[in-house]
């Protein structure tokens, strides 16, 4: 039977490509584009059928019969050996199979259109944030040689500004670099154990300036009278508390506070940095550790930073196996919370 079938479909193509030759030939004939002899009229569809013929039997017979062969064979293996419980299950196992197949392909489909929605979004947010900087220092630099350079009060404001958006550039750049080597695993992480608290207090230091101008309180939330050992990179943590702490104080009203407390647990010690801040509306917390993200974005651009904080400290945390969490609420405050591993 398949023999027929396989044979039936191969004349009938072929049957098709040799009218179809001979039906050019005649109307090239008619037209007067080509001169003919008579017996090619006959000997040109011919040769057509013979190769469509053979061409088209062989294609059949690999590409489709032997996969009918195989079910075939098992729908006879089934017939022969099998009892119709058995059947039944084996088939079942095979619709099983199909659709746990189905339903991956699904769920892989899914995820490729994610992440080529995520590459658009990336590559806008990448060329907005860089396009800012770049447009501000060539129309200070155009003003400049213009005959901004003759007035030196302009051409001294002029490169200062230059200067900053070329500054703000490097930031930019240097943070896209620093977590494509987290996600990438390139870079490494330094690990030793030290004084957390001591690292914390060295911060707030440094934030000090900062702080007063805002009449912004940095303390503890509680006297830590003993040293709290960690084990991490300090180098890298002293960054997340620093970006933390930083948008904080950036974020904050006036005569606000930013508190740190430790909270010693099992194997390791739970870190929250809290404030009484504005606070975040709960549905700009899920994306907050996006790259570029910005819950004012407006806002944001206009108090500095690259938007690329607060995933760098997501991937400094996870480089360290650790979490963070943020909770919020708008008017009250928000509570950044990491766990950092134990002195062992």
């Amino acid at each position: 039977m398949k023999s027929s079938i396989q044979l039936g479909v191969s004349i009938l193509i072929a049957l098709m490509v040799s009218l179809l030759m001979g039906l050019a030939l005649y109307l090239s004939y008619l037209l007067h584009w080509a001169s003919f002899d008579s017996r090619l009229f006959i000997i040109i569809p011919l040769l057509a059928f013979i190769f469509c013929l053979a061409v088209v039997y062989v294609t059949v017979n690999e590409f489709i019969f032997r996969k009918i062969k195989i079910i075939y064979r098992l729908i006879e293996d089934l017939r022969a050996d099998k009892s119709e419980k058995e059947q039944q299950n084996i088939l079942d196992a095979v619709q099983e199979k199909v659709m746990e197949f189905s339903l991956q392909k699904s769920k892989e489909i899914e995820q490729l259109k994610k992440l080529e929605q995520y590459r658009k979004e990336f590559l806008g947010n990448v060329s907005h944030e860089l396009k800012t900087p770049i447009f501000n220092i060539q129309g200070y630099l155009e003003t400049l040689l213009d005959g901004g350079l003759d007035d030196a009060k302009i051409s001294r404001d002029f490169i200062a500004r230059a200067s900053r958006n070329a500054e703000r550039l490097s930031e930019i750049v240097s943070d896209l670099l620093l977590i494509s080597q987290y996600e990438s695993g390139d870079l490494k992480l330094d690990i030793d154990t030290y004084n957390v608290r001591d690292q914390v207090e060295d911060i707030f230091e440094s934030f000090a300036m900062q702080a007063k101008a805002k009449n912004i309180e940095l303390r503890f939330r509680e006297n830590y009278t003993r040293p709290i050992m960690v084990t991490a990179d300090k180098s890298r943590i002293g960054q997340v508390f620093y970006n933390l702490i930083s948008n904080a104080i950036k974020y904050c009203n006036d005569n606000c506070f930013v508190s740190v407390a430790f909270l010693d647990q099992e194997d390791c010690i739970m870190v929250e940095i809290a404030d009484n801040g504005p606070g975040i509306a709960h549905e700009h917390l899920s994306r907050l550790f996006e790259r570029f993200y910005r819950v004012d974005k407006a806002r944001s651009r206009e108090r500095g930073g690259t938007g690329l904080g607060l995933a760098i400290v997501k991937h400094i945390l996870e480089a360290h196996k650790q979490t963070i969490t943020v909770h919020s609420s708008v008017g009250i405050g928000t509570t950044f919370a990491f766990t950092l591993r134990k002195k062992q």
